[in-house]
């Protein structure tokens, strides 16, 4: 419907003057002016980078709300016709620049590697998976042997990892069950912290930016690498201290705050191939970390994990960015202004509300029907994954005499495959059939994998089944990237936190619930057959994942469907 000239010039008119912002201003005038801004802006565009005319479209130019905005001088502003012409170049500019993040792998390659926070996450990623994966072969066999020697007299001189099967002393039988039952507790204990502080970290780092949490992380996960080390290095240590210390890590949750990181910087179409990099890291490190082990003694290799990861604390202390705007932290603060103390309540009422503050971040879960699904199969896969990466190691040395090169090949096996699944497979295979699905395939793939853990007879059916295991690892960045694509940009803190606080219960009740299945199979001809309870867990999860709106869950339809809402929005002034 056209608008006559004189009409909207009276209308603007009567408009400034009950707001007191302005003079007579004719749409012919804005007009004039907002061609000498345009000439202006051309110029400025002209001598800017190419990647920041890139990051000036991306996730930091939103549609205006046609509402009224609160000034310094506690004025309100409405839309006028310069605004609305202005705010049609944003969207154009917008369109433009998500028609751009559609392209294909080298775009998004060259984006992410010319990107400032990004490659260095992925690169502290990778030194952690060189640091933890070298050890995770030493750890059983390590711990095995110091419980077997303070608690049960075994004083052979030899190590339990060199007895085969049948001729293993009844000390180390004993010391193996002690080590297991101590890494499911502190496993629970790790992830109990995790769940009471994650979505409270998350939030803070919302607020306040997340470089120095994740320096803390990092400080904190030098912790268990120290204690090893110690443990091996004096004989007499109680093997408990190794535990405790690595519980101590479950009080910052690295890998949450390092999604949020990527979150900040990535656009929406490109989170989940960036989150599969980040567990791309983590692949390259296990499959460097058998090689590395291979080549050292026990106490070598522990030496060299606490080496990598006080090399990765200083890394991450010098040169790690912060990926937080100031105005996204400012957002944050102004919307979260109710935790903040008033100038009328007491230390102890404020005291009080601090404590219930992590409780009240979870609610974010509850939000929608997507969160809560979101939320019903994070808790279900992660009851099983957790207990896979806590007592598969022990289950294969002690039932199917697996060895460091047994273990090595196994890592690498991970390591390999997951960089082929996470770094080349997994955006190729969401732009295919989109995440939804690739949530429901990868939980399939982690069912498969447990029941041929459980009827492995050699170890071989082991091999093939980490092999299958690596298509699930998809789940988790894929996951990781429909909540942060549903969240706000001064939420994603706050949504990964409270998502890994979720499943850090649940990977503090999985390895429990396994370890008392254990208990009742272990003297059966079938004594794996409790890991049968973690394919249970991944087929419940595999129903949520299907229950999950296209819509919400896939990227490319949540894109069209905004894009179909803007078309069919009616302009407020249209052009005469």
């Amino acid at each position: 419907m056209a608008i006559d000239r004189a009409d909207q010039n009276t209308e603007i008119t009567e408009h400034n003057t009950e707001y007191g912002y302005g003079s007579l201003v004719s749409v012919g005038t804005m007009e004039h002016t907002q061609e000498l801004n345009m000439e202006d802006n051309s110029h400025q565009e002209q001598q800017r980078t190419p990647l920041r005319r890139f990051l000036s479209g991306i996730g930091h130019i939103k549609r205006p709300s046609w509402r009224r905005a609160p000034l310094e001088n506690n004025s309100f502003v409405e839309g006028s016709a310069l605004l609305i012409e202005q705010a049609d170049s944003i969207i154009s500019e917008e369109e433009n620049t998500s028609n751009s993040v559609r392209t294909g792998t080298p775009d998004f390659l060259k984006f992410f590697l010319s990107s400032v926070g990004p490659p260095q996450i992925v690169f502290l990623c990778m030194l952690w998976a060189l640091a933890l994966g070298s050890t995770i072969g030493v750890v059983p066999s390590v711990l095995t042997d110091q419980y077997a020697k303070i608690y049960h007299n075994f004083d052979s001189g030899d190590s339990c990892s060199n007895y085969a099967k049948e001729d293993k002393p009844h000390a180390c039988l004993d010391g193996s069950s002690d080590a297991q039952t101590a890494a499911a507790s502190a496993s629970f204990v790790s992830n109990t912290f995790t769940f009471i502080t994650s979505s409270l970290i998350g939030s803070i780092s919302d607020e306040h930016g997340r470089r120095y949490l994740l320096i803390l992380g990092n400080f904190l996960a030098l912790l268990g690498p120290v204690s090893l080390v110690y443990i091996q290095t004096f004989p007499s240590s109680n093997p408990n201290w190794y535990y405790v210390a690595s519980s101590a890590g479950g009080v910052v949750s690295w890998i949450s705050l390092a999604l949020s990181s990527l979150s900040d910087v990535m656009p929406k179409q490109w989170r989940a191939p960036t989150f599969g990099l980040l567990l791309s890291g983590f692949s390259v490190g296990f499959a460097l970390s058998p090689v590395l082990a291979l080549g050292f003694s026990h106490y070598g290799v522990s030496l060299l994990s606490l080496s990598l990861l006080i090399g990765g604390f200083f890394y991450s202390l010098f040169y790690l960015p912060e990926t937080l705007s100031p105005e996204t932290a400012e957002a944050a603060r102004n919307q979260r202004s109710e935790y903040h103390r008033r100038s009328d309540e007491s230390q102890m009422r404020c005291f009080l509300r601090t404590l219930a503050r992590p409780m009240k971040e979870l609610s974010i879960l509850n939000r929608n029907n997507l969160f809560r699904l979101l939320s019903s199969l994070a808790f279900f896969s992660g009851m099983s994954s957790s207990a896979d990466q806590t007592l598969l190691l022990y289950y294969v040395e002690d039932r199917l005499d697996f060895n460091d090169h047994d273990v090595a090949v196994m890592f690498g096996l991970i390591g390999l495959l997951g960089i082929f699944v996470q770094g080349f497979m997994l955006k190729p295979f969401t732009d295919l059939i989109g995440e939804r699905l690739v949530v429901v395939v990868a939980f399939i793939m982690g069912a498969i994998t447990n029941a041929l853990y459980a009827y492995a007879p050699s170890k071989q059916y082991i091999f093939l089944a980490v092999c299958i295991s690596s298509f699930g690892g998809m789940s988790f960045p894929t996951i990781s990237a429909i909540k942060a694509n549903n969240a706000e940009e001064f939420e994603q803190g706050r949504i990964q936190g409270a998502l890994y606080a979720l499943s850090s219960l649940a990977s503090a009740i999985g390895p429990c619930l396994l370890r008392l299945g254990y208990q009742k199979t272990k003297d059966t001809s079938q004594p794996g057959a409790f890991f049968l309870i973690g394919s249970i867990f991944f087929i419940v999860a595999t129903f949520c994942g299907w229950a999950l709106p296209k819509d919400k869950a896939n990227s490319t339809q949540r894109g069209t469907t905004v894009e179909r809402e803007q078309e069919n929005e009616e302009p407020l002034l249209s052009n005469s």
